[in-house]
């Protein structure tokens, strides 16, 4: 579970990853805060920093002042569980 670049991102952290790649493969757009937040049953502060620890390590990138940002900067093979959701990785999001 490493990013190309060697950085590697905790089982936590690769869960928020994992669902944010799989809500925007199904929903056709990123999860806001409060869609992680359900998913992952943990309070507002929670996922709010967690998605900031996620773009301060560059795993994701998010434009200030647009809902729904959210980009995943890690490549979709490095993500766990996508494999056993039958994703195709190959595919693109956008």
């Amino acid at each position: 579970m490493s990013q190309k670049s060697g950085a590697r991102f905790t089982e936590k952290q690769g869960h928020y990853l994992a669902f944010i790649h799989t809500y925007a493969y199904m929903f056709g757009r990123p999860p806001a805060e409060a869609d992680i937040q359900r998913h992952f049953r943990v309070s507002p502060p929670s996922v709010h920093q967690m998605i900031v620890t996620l773009e301060r390590n560059g795993f994701i990138r998010r434009q200030p002042g647009v809902p729904r940002s959210i980009e995943i900067l890690v490549p979709p093979e490095s993500l766990p569980i996508l494999e056993w959701l039958g994703i195709k990785t190959s595919k693109s999001l956008w």
